[in-house]
């Protein structure tokens, strides 16, 4: 036997020590499972012929293995993703063929010894993030000269300059020194690295010449696709020579680095460039023409800077344009009509500027828009009604402008949208009735009118603020409105409610008792149509209001034998709920699985459609995530997962019938609605199948164990990423605290099994479909995981 691979499985427990006993044996890969333990002292006494030892991503501790210099044929050493600790074995540099090192995310302590550097065969370096100090070799160039790829991020504390020599490292491809503490002066010698590809230097506090001369230098790497300099304090202006760097630079990245002056008109030569981000410098000066030059750009952020003049029509030559960041700066004028053409639009702040004009109606064009920042600005005239077009969007702030007249009713076609702001404006009239569908409404600022009734429905909002307003009617006393404070109702005309809202007491009317009365007819026409239940169903009666939606209305009930219900009332004056109703009757009736929520019968004429459904009296898995509550409008989340009475769960509104017979519009707002849930191929390519509810059963579970949302998360960051780059050595940092309940040995073991959940979780959530875990598998893998937990 010459090769042992038992790669990306779930085994556990210490490596057999026997393995390391076979003498033919050339390649040892056990990388991505959960083992643990320490490496035998005479790792390498038995196994004379080793070429590859593959160890990454594991739960290995302890010291590297002194013995390893006897794998004198060793060319791939790989322990990155565990815990190992002490020093880096300064006999490594024994190992006269090995090609590749890999330590990184390990707990390696102690100095960065010359030994690392010793063994001029290496082609590949990575010890990042690890808790190493010292310096770089001054003579590392003149050693490594076989080295192609350096990485050296995240070191504890590497300080010292960037030697010279390093650019007699000619086959250098990719030099990660980004986020330790180098300084002095960026080499101009860097440009003899003809091969680099990738520079990352940024948060560190290196400087330069007056010129930047360091980057004329770079133009000399014609391959180089990436660079990175920013939160470095460069001080100085940028050249013209920015615009000679090779056409396959796709990213450049230059944020919070005190550069001061113009923005170079040459920057129009960079034709491939995907992302630039100038932010949180000192740019003075308009935005030049030339940027609209840059047709593959994808990310624009000049926001923090001096910036002055206009946002010209030639931003709209951007036809590849994602996100544009403009934001605090002091740009005049007005809102270009022709953004509206970018469809391909998801985020736009221009907060914090100067601009005047109104918002064109061509935004309604941009059916992607997910954020829509215009607060801080002087802008005028009426929110245009095509605003409700946004179906995407998370996120609109216009606050602190100029807006008048009214709210458009428009605006609660929204459901996806989370925060909404509209404050210190000169909008007039009432909050538009229909904002109480906007129900994945998180935060509410505003500044008139009447408050309606019906924004009770708004069960996810935490934060309504109409303080200073000119407000009047009653305060509703339902839903989300029980738990917000006083403060922020003070200072309004004519509201009134309860006490504890420091306000008027409402009186009694003719008025209040009519709508009790329209209330109870409206019970008794919901009891005539129960009628057509069997008699069993007939003496029931509706004792409140539990959610609402798009399909219709949720009340909670009881029979006459005593049993608690929910009755799910259609909206029949909608087209697609109609639809709805019926496919979903014609589906739930023919399923039967323990674990679906049970449909005791429905109820259907002309006039009145609903569903009887039994009732979970221990709410959803949300209610046990969050104090708060907090989830888009999706199918597979927390809220639709429902606790029987034994904690037993079942799935609830899984919305078949969106699967089989809903009008494509409604498709498409919700598939935008999952953002953070849903499958890469789904999101892109609107490729369906039963492997993207694995994914998103996945996301569900990580969700689960960490307690944190799958999109609350900045950048690139996403939930799945932040609990892969902790694991395995950083399952305390990720899990949900209320879940462990125990210390010492035992915490261990319930983070062992933690760890193993999570596992289970990112197996689901492959990008590639064929990669994930099926159902079968997942059910068997967790059934294993409890039997471990049960032991603990």
């Amino acid at each position: 036997m010459k090769v042992i691979s038992v790669q990306s499985n779930h085994f556990t427990g210490s490596i057999p020590f026997t393995i390391f006993n076979i003498s033919r044996i050339e390649v040892i890969a056990l990388t991505g499972n959960s083992l643990s333990g320490n490496l035998p002292i005479g790792l390498c006494d038995g196994v004379p012929i080793l070429k590859g030892l593959y160890l990454s991503e594991n739960k290995l501790h302890g010291r590297m293995p002194t013995s390893l210099p006897n794998c004198s044929q060793l060319q791939v050493l790989s322990l990155s993703y565990n815990d190992f600790t002490g020093e880096i074995p300064k006999e490594i540099s024994n190992l006269i063929e090995l090609e590749q090192l890999h330590l990184e995310f390990n707990s390696f302590s102690g100095s960065l010894d010359m030994e690392i550097f010793n063994i001029s065969g290496l082609r590949e370096i990575d010890l990042s993030f690890n808790n190493l100090s010292g310096s770089l070799p001054p003579n590392m160039g003149s050693i490594l000269r076989n080295i192609e790829r350096l990485y050296l991020g995240g070191l504890t504390n590497l300080v010292g300059t960037i030697p010279h020599s390093i650019t007699s490292c000619s086959k250098l491809t990719i030099l990660g020194l980004q986020g330790n503490k180098l300084c002095g002066l960026i080499p101009n010698s860097l440009g003899y690295l003809t091969h680099l590809q990738i520079l990352n230097l940024e948060r560190n506090n290196l400087t330069s010449d007056f010129s930047l001369s360091f980057l004329t230098s770079l133009t000399n790497c014609r391959n180089i696709t990436a660079v990175s300099l920013s939160l470095n304090p460069l001080n100085s202006m940028l050249p013209g020579s920015t615009g000679n760097f090779s056409t396959s630079l796709g990213k450049f990245y230059a944020h919070n680095c005190k550069i001061k002056g113009r923005i170079p008109t040459e920057v129009e030569n960079l034709s491939s460039l995907l992302d630039l981000d100038l932010s949180g410098n000192n740019f003075v000066g308009s935005i030049p023409t030339s940027i609209g030059n840059l047709r593959s750009l994808q990310r624009f952020n000049l926001s923090k800077n001096k910036l002055t003049g206009f946002i010209g029509e030639h931003i709209c030559k951007l036809q590849h344009l994602g996100d544009i960041y403009l934001g605090q700066n002091k740009l005049l004028g007005y809102f270009p009509n022709c953004l509206g053409n970018i469809t391909s639009l998801r985020e736009i702040h221009l907060g914090s500027n100067k601009l005047s004009s109104n918002i064109p109606p061509s935004i309604g064009n941009l059916q992607d828009l997910v954020v829509l920042d215009l607060s801080s600005n002087n802008m005028v005239g009426s929110l245009p009604l095509e605003i409700g077009n946004l179906k995407a969007v998370i996120l609109i702030d216009m606050s602190m402008n100029q807006f008048s007249n009214g709210i458009p009713r428009e605006i609660g076609g929204l459901q996806n949208l989370a925060h909404l702001s509209l404050r210190h404006n000169k909008l007039q009239g009432s909050i538009p009735f229909s904002m109480s569908k906007m129900v994945g409404l998180e935060f509410l600022d505003v500044s008139h009118g009447l408050i309606p009734k019906s924004l009770e429905k708004l069960q996810y909002l935490q934060y309504f603020n109409v303080s200073y307003n000119k407000l009047y009617g009653e305060i509703p006393s339902g839903g989300p409105f029980k738990n917000l404070s006083s403060q922020l109702f003070i200072h309004n005309e004519a509201l009134c409610s309860s006490s504890r809202f420091s306000v008027l007491t409402c009186p009694t009317s003719s008025k209040n008792r009519s709508n009790r009365k329209k209330l109870q007819v409206l019970f008794l026409l919901l009891g005539l149509a129960l009628l057509f239940v069997p008699v069993i169903f007939v003496f029931i009666w509706i004792s409140n209001l539990i959610g609402s939606g798009s399909f219709g209305s949720v009340y909670k009930g009881v029979l006459r034998s005593g049993t608690a219900i929910v009755v799910k009332v259609c909206n029949v004056q909608l087209d697609a709920a109609f639809k709805s109703f019926v496919m979903e009757c014609e589906v739930l009736h023919s399923l039967r699985h323990r674990n679906l929520v049970k449909v005791i019968t429905n109820c259907s004429n002309l006039d009145f459609k609903a569903l009887v459904l039994e009732y979970m009296p221990n709410g959803s898995l949300e209610k046990y995530l969050y104090s708060h509550n907090y989830f888009l409008d999706i199918r597979q989340r927390p809220s639709n997962v429902l606790l029987d009475e034994d904690m037993v769960a079942h799935l609830s509104d899984f919305g078949i019938s969106k699967l089989l017979g809903g009008d494509e519009s409604d498709l498409y707002t919700k598939m935008l609605a999952t953002l953070g849930y849903i499958a890469l191929e789904y999101g892109r390519d609107g490729l369906v199948s039963t492997k993207c509810d694995v994914y998103t059963y996945g996301i569900m579970l990580l969700e689960t164990f960490t307690r944190r949302k799958p999109n609350e998360f900045e950048g690139d960051l996403i939930l799945k990423k932040w609990v892969t780059h902790s694991l395995p050595k950083g399952i305390m940092d990720v899990v949900d605290t209320n879940l462990l309940t125990s210390t010492g040995n035992r915490l261990q073991k319930e983070l062992d099994v933690v760890a193993s959940i999570m596992k289970v979780a990112l197996d689901c959530c492959a990008e590639s479909p064929a990669r994930r875990t099926n159902m079968k598998d997942i059910v068997g893998m967790l059934q294993k995981i409890k039997i471990q937990l049960l032991a603990c």
